[in-house]
């Protein structure tokens, strides 16, 4: 029993260690751990985040890739480069465009118009205007057939032909037909759909119209999602039926039973039954993380837990815009946020503690 408890605290340390961030400071990129010290010292002109324990950082004029210690795995000789997922990653090099392993090793798979990057066991493959899945042994698992793939959401991916939406799984399987206007994402077996002129959900494969709606939005961590109705936002339930009936003018998702709704040009927090448990005071809101804390604005944005407790003074700016991120992010996620604060960004823990007490001319997301 010591024994596994060892391993898991060991584990657990690991995953902590290898939690890497990229941050700028003095025109140059480098890394910091997740207790905020520097782990890599800023010296690069151009880099991405981990992916898999490796990073593309740009030496001169050339991509390689760095392991979270900053040693060269990969030689810097690749024309661009991005991120590792399922093993493989995408590069260029004398306007070649392919797939190489964590050895740097070119890796075959079947023709294809477009390069798509892995996504966890499968990319997309283009060919004459279709598109079908490979796996990471560069083996067809769905054979280009649809006009678009969406992007793979907890294992399941919209897909569109002809001006008609379905799903699949990874295996290419159709769990969803293709003969919807519209659709949402996957969610425990239960989708939203556009079927005609009415809106509903799709349960156990049978389109359920719900009377009235005309617009429904993806469910999110909890059996609701919001939908709107005569102009007003309620939430319904994974079957259909109204939790709470239409009545704001805003709404967002529900998590840890609470969600972010806009009251006489203000927001607040309902509770599952309707009720308003966070009063409409704020000029935005956000929805809570798993942490407990939700990002709730002011003149800027501060934090409040899940008794409306303001835990983190509204002192920061949450928005993203990064030269080199393209991540809409916001909030806390697994304990730290990343915030602005005098043109400076950095990392705040849960109790509003500055990671290394350090600013950043820029930083992007732990991973």
């Amino acid at each position: 029993m010591k024994k596994i408890l060892f391993l898991l605290i060991l584990c657990t340390q690991v995953s902590f260690a290898q939690e890497m961030a990229l941050v700028k400071q003095n025109g140059k990129i480098g890394y910091i751990d997740k207790t905020g010290k520097l782990a890599i010292t800023p010296s690069y002109d151009k880099a991405r985040g981990f992916s898999e324990g490796l990073a593309a950082v740009k030496d001169q004029s050339k991509w390689g890739f760095i392991d979270t210690k900053g040693k060269w795995v990969i030689k810097a000789s690749f024309d661009d480069a991005e991120d590792f997922n399922s093993g493989l990653c995408i590069v260029e090099k004398d306007k070649r465009r392919f797939y190489i392993n964590k050895k740097g090793e070119e890796v075959k798979t079947p023709p294809t118009d477009k390069y798509f990057p892995f996504e966890n066991g499968v990319a997309f493959i283009l060919q004459t205007k279709k598109v079908g899945l490979i796996n990471p042994k560069g083996e067809i698992v769905l054979q280009p057939k649809y006009d678009m793939i969406k992007s793979f959401e907890g294992g399941y991916a919209r897909v569109k032909n002809n001006d008609r939406w379905g799903i699949i799984d990874k295996a290419g399987k159709e769990v969803v037909e293709v003969i919807y206007d519209e659709i949402g994402n996957y969610f425990k077996g239960v989708t939203w759909a556009k079927n005609g002129t009415s809106f509903g959900l799709i349960i156990g494969g049978k389109f359920k119209a719900i009377d009235g709606v005309d617009k429904i939005w993806d469910f999110h961590v909890q059996d609701n999602t919001y939908a709107r109705k005569g102009g007003k936002i309620g939430f319904i339930d994974t079957k259909g039926n109204w939790l709470i009936e239409p009545k704001f003018d805003k709404a967002r998702a529900f998590n840890k039973n609470l969600a972010p709704v806009y009251i006489g040009k203000k927001w607040g927090y309902v509770n599952t039954t309707g009720t308003l448990v966070v009063q409409a005071i704020y000029n935005d809101a956000e929805v809570f993380s798993e942490d407990g804390l939700a990002p709730v604005k002011e003149k800027d944005w501060g934090f409040i837990d899940v008794k409306g407790k303001v835990v983190i003074p509204t002192n920061y700016d949450i928005s993203t815009a990064f030269s080199f991120l393209n991540s809409d992010a916001k909030g806390f996620i697994k304990g730290v946020s990343r915030v602005k604060n005098n043109g400076k960004w950095g990392f705040l823990d849960t109790k509003g503690q500055l990671l290394g007490n350090q600013w950043y001319e820029n930083a992007e997301l732990f991973n």
